[in-house]
C-alpha cells in the first residue's frame, strides 16, 4: 500500500512539477551583477505572467551610401565605442558596382573578387555620423575617401576595441576578415591603419571539422561558402578567451529551400592568442525549427557580459524579393536569440525581432541586417544600425533603438499575476529594477527565505507600491530599501505585478 502511495505521489509530481516554495534547492549566485529578464533561468514560478520579445523603434536615416563608390552594395556593418568616440565600419562591394551587368542577371561572384573595401565612418553621438577623407586607398583614380581597406578580405572585415589592459598598442584594435574559402586576421593601433597579423590564414575551408561535421566546402556547387558572411571575433571576458562566430552551411533534408542542399547555420571557435584556434563546434540551438541564419551579430551584452546575445539575419530563400531588378533570392529579417555560455543558444523566441516593415524596399535580401555593436546613446536608449533597400540606389542605414535592458520583458496583463525566483545568493545593499506599468498599473516585491518564507520587514504587504516607468528604480520596503543585512543568504525573490513590464534587476552597492 505504502508503495503505491508512493507511486501516485511521484506521478503526481511528474506532472505537476516540484513546488515553487517551500523546497529549498542551490541556490543561484548572481552577486551583483545585472540580471536579464529572457526566460525562466531564476524563475521558479509565475502564475499568470508571461514573457515579451520588444521589437525596436525605428529612428532616423543616419548614413546614406551615395558616394560614388558607395551606391547600392554596402552592408556588413560593425560598430563600437572607443571612448567619447564611435567607430563604424561597413563593407562595400565594388566589383558590383562598377559592373555593367544588370542587377538580376548578376552573380555571386561580383562579391568575392579582389575589389571589395572596408569604408569607415565615426560619430560622437551615434546619430550623426560623418566620413571622414582618409587619403588611404586609391580608388577612380582618387584617395579622397573613407575606404580603409582594398582586397577580397574586405568583404566582411569586422574590428573590435580589445579591451585588456596588457595588450601591446599596436594590437590594440583587432578584426577578422575572409572570404570564400579562408579567414585572416588584422590588428591596429589607431582603428585606421590596419596590418595583417600573419599572412597565414587562421581558418580555410579544408579544416578537418569540416568533414566531421558535414560542411560544404568551396568549390564543391551549392552550398559553397564558408567565410562569405560578417565572421565576428571578440574578446569574452567571461571565458578569458577570444571568441569567432562564423557562417557555414550544413547538410540538412528540411530545410524547405529553394536549392533544398543545406541549412546556412554558426560555428564557433577560440582562441587566447588571436592566432591558433581552437577546433570548431556547431553552436547549438535546442532544436530549433531549422531555418537559415545568414549572420549571427553575437555580443556579450555590455551591461551583463556574462550573456551573449545573437541578432541573425534570419533569410528565407523560398519568398522572393517584393522588389524587382535585385540580384539576390529571398527575402529577410533578424531574429533575437541568447546565450549563457556562449555555446548553446535559445530560440525561445521563434518571432522575428525586427521585420522589413511597410517598406516595400526593405524586402530584399540583406535589407534588414543588424550591425554588430550595441552603443549607448543616451541612458534610456540602446542604438543599433540596421541596412535598408539593399541593392536599390537608396540603399542606406537606419538606427533602430530599443530601450536599455529592453529585449524581452515578464509582462503582467491588467488581470496580474506574479512571479517568485529560484533561491539567490545576492551582494549589494538595495535591489534595483528596470519596469514600467501603465497608469493603473503596479509592481510590489517581497523577499522570502529560500524555503519560500516571508522575512519581516520585506514582506509582500510592506511593499511600497511602485508605478511608473524607470531604468533604474529602488525597491522599497516600509522601513527603507536597505537590503544588505540579507546579503550572502539564500533568499527569494516575490513580484506581485499588475499592468506591467519588469525587464531587468540587480543588488546594487551603488546610490539610484
Amino acid at each position: 500500500m505504502l508503495c503505491r502511495i508512493s507511486w501516485i505521489l511521484a506521478a503526481l509530481f511528474v506532472v505537476a512539477g516540484p513546488p515553487a516554495q517551500g523546497h529549498a534547492s542551490k541556490p543561484i549566485d548572481i552577486g551583483s551583477r545585472l540580471e536579464l529578464l529572457l526566460d525562466d533561468y531564476l524563475i521558479a514560478s509565475m502564475p499568470g505572467l508571461s514573457f515579451k520579445l520588444h521589437e525596436p523603434r525605428l529612428a532616423e536615416r543616419t548614413l546614406e551610401f551615395d558616394a560614388p563608390w558607395e551606391q547600392r552594395y554596402c552592408d556588413y556593418v560593425t560598430v563600437f565605442k572607443d571612448g567619447d568616440l564611435f567607430r563604424m565600419y561597413y563593407a562595400n562591394h565594388l566589383d558590383a558596382v562598377f559592373s555593367k551587368i544588370p542587377p538580376g542577371e548578376r552573380t555571386g561572384k561580383l562579391w568575392a573578387g579582389e575589389n571589395q573595401v572596408t569604408c569607415y565612418a565615426e560619430s560622437r553621438d551615434g546619430i550623426q555620423w560623418t566620413k571622414p577623407s582618409l587619403g588611404l586607398v586609391e580608388i577612380q583614380g582618387s584617395t579622397d575617401n573613407n575606404i580603409i581597406l582594398h582586397g577580397v578580405t574586405s568583404h566582411n572585415f569586422s574590428p573590435f576595441r580589445d579591451p585588456r589592459p596588457d595588450i601591446p598598442d599596436q594590437e590594440r584594435y583587432k578584426g577578422v576578415g575572409g572570404v570564400d574559402d579562408a579567414a585572416f586576421v588584422y590588428a591596429s593601433a589607431d582603428a585606421i591603419h590596419w596590418r595583417r597579423l600573419s599572412d597565414k590564414p587562421i581558418l580555410t575551408d579544408d579544416h578537418p571539422a569540416y568533414e566531421r561535421l558535414g560542411i560544404s566546402r568551396w568549390g564543391e556547387g551549392l552550398p559553397y561558402a564558408v567565410f562569405d558572411s560578417q565572421n565576428v571575433a571578440f574578446w569574452d571576458t567571461r571565458t578569458q578567451r577570444y571568441l569567432f562566430y562564423f557562417r557555414a552551411w550544413i547538410p540538412n533534408d528540411h530545410t524547405g529551400t529553394a536549392k533544398g542542399k543545406g541549412l546556412r547555420t554558426v560555428l564557433r571557435s577560440t582562441s587566447s592568442d588571436f592566432l591558433n584556434w581552437s577546433d570548431l563546434e556547431l553552436i547549438d540551438l535546442g532544436g530549433a525549427p531549422a531555418e537559415h541564419l545568414y549572420t549571427s551579430a553575437t555580443i556579450p551584452y555590455f551591461r551583463a557580459p556574462h550573456i551573449y546575445l545573437s541578432f541573425p539575419m534570419r533569410y528565407a530563400d523560398a519568398h522572393p524579393p517584393l522588389v524587382d531588378d535585385v540580384a539576390g533570392g529571398g527575402v529577410t529579417d533578424s531574429i533575437f536569440m541568447f546565450s549563457r555560455d556562449g555555446l548553446r543558444f535559445s530560440r525561445r523566441y521563434m518571432e522575428a525581432f525586427l521585420r522589413p516593415g511597410r517598406d516595400r524596399l526593405n524586402w530584399t535580401k540583406h535589407s534588414v541586417m543588424m550591425s554588430w555593436g550595441l552603443l549607448q546613446t543616451a541612458p534610456d536608449e540602446i542604438s543599433f544600425y540596421v541596412t535598408q533597400h539593399h541593392e536599390l540606389p537608396s540603399s542606406h542605414l537606419r538606427r533602430v533603438v530599443l530601450r536599455t535592458d529592453g529585449f524581452v520583458s515578464v509582462q503582467a496583463p491588467h488581470a496580474g499575476g506574479e512571479f517568485t525566483t529560484r533561491p539567490l545568493l545576492f551582494s549589494g545593499q538595495r535591489l534595483v529594477l528596470n519596469v514600467a506599468t501603465s497608469a493603473v498599473g503596479s509592481v510590489r516585491v517581497e523577499i522570502q527565505d529560500a524555503n519560500g518564507k516571508p522575512i519581516d520587514g520585506y514582506r509582500l504587504d510592506e511593499s511600497r507600491e511602485f508605478y511608473g516607468d524607470e531604468i533604474a528604480t529602488t525597491a522599497k520596503w516600509k522601513d527603507g530599501e536597505d537590503v544588505g543585512k540579507l546579503a550572502g543568504k539564500p533568499v527569494r525573490l516575490r513580484f506581485r505585478m499588475r499592468g506591467a513590464d519588469l525587464y531587468s534587476l540587480q543588488f546594487s552597492t551603488r546610490e539610484k
